[in-house]
């Protein structure tokens, strides 16, 4: 009995760490974006037809 409840302790606390994280890199990016319009992913081609 005890195996598992330090299980859901551990599976709890896992899964705040990972709202916090993700919650940190979304502040993260938010200011980047804010700071630095996108640019794409590298220069464009333009598009032909063959």
């Amino acid at each position: 009995m005890l195996i598992y409840m330090l299980a859901t302790a551990m599976t709890v606390a896992m899964l705040i760490a990972t709202v916090f994280g993700l919650h940190q890199e979304a502040q993260r990016v938010r200011v980047k974006a804010n700071t630095k319009r996108f640019e794409g992913f590298g220069p464009r081609k333009p598009y032909r037809h063959y």
